[in-house]
């Protein structure tokens, strides 16, 4: 029986920590344990979270160095066979998400991957859909075209995050796609794509909630695939390809 680690990173969430917490909570599938880095919040974050925990509930509480530092705080606590993530904007679709994902990786002992789709709520009412992010089945040659899965809808075997060493916290917003690209590219990596909505998430993320963001992010794709060893006008076509591939999100 697939063995969950799901890792939530907040700070001052106290608005939307429970919705995170109960659609986790409320799960039909037990066996997983759920580690909450909080970077020190002051707005009665953390007192919910002691009041709402579980008894497989890790709590840490400390300040960080930004989203990948915390992750990674959580990913050296995990002991699960399968690490998610689940930040406090986000909540998972249904109740049997995680029944889902571990039927797959049951059905698919060999897969490193199991991903899903995400749809972007408004922030003051969840049940308004604001875009939905639609993913596909891998194949390599996408990566030039900026493909990748959503994140939170990303479910990973642990032992792949230990192989590219966790995230490279250097990067501010782009990490995930550092590790996506890392991943990917492996030839031993394997993935299977549930095509549903896992995951609903709060728009107004990190990485797009200021015209500041959105520049920080898109030179640290070039870096990151520059890192990856992508040439400069290959780097420059997937950065394109990757924002325009966001428009039928929002059709």
């Amino acid at each position: 029986m697939i063995k969950f680690s799901i890792i939530t990173v907040c700070f001052n969430s106290v608005n939307t920590i429970c919705n995170c917490l109960d659609s986790l909570y409320s799960q039909n599938y037990s066996n997983y344990e759920h580690i909450i880095i909080d970077g020190g919040s002051t707005d009665g974050t953390y007192q919910l979270i002691l009041k709402n925990k579980f008894n497989r509930t890790i709590i840490v509480t400390e300040p960080d160095n930004g989203i990948y530092d915390a992750l990674n705080k959580g990913l050296g606590l995990s002991t699960g066979d399968v690490v998610g993530f689940l930040h406090s904007d986000d909540f998972y679709n249904g109740r049997e998400v995680l029944k889902k994902v571990s039927m797959v990786f049951h059905k698919n002992p060999d897969t490193s991957s199991v991903y899903g789709d995400l749809d972007y709520v408004s922030s003051g009412n969840v049940n308004k859909l604001v875009r939905s992010w639609k993913s596909s089945d891998f194949k390599i040659s996408k990566l030039k075209n900026g493909w990748m899965p959503p994140h939170p809808s990303f479910f990973v075997r642990r032992c792949w995050y230990k192989k590219i060493n966790f995230f490279n916290s250097e990067f501010r917003i782009s990490a995930d796609y550092l590790s996506v690209i890392q991943l990917f590219s492996d030839p031993l990596f394997s993935s299977h794509y549930l095509p549903e909505v896992i995951v609903k998430m709060r728009v107004g993320g990190k990485s797009n909630n200021s015209l500041t963001n959105i520049y920080i992010k898109t030179f640290e794709d070039y870096r990151v695939l520059r890192l990856c060893g992508y040439k400069i006008l290959s780097a420059v076509y997937t950065i394109i390809c990757k924002n325009l591939s966001k428009i039928h999100q929002f059709l």
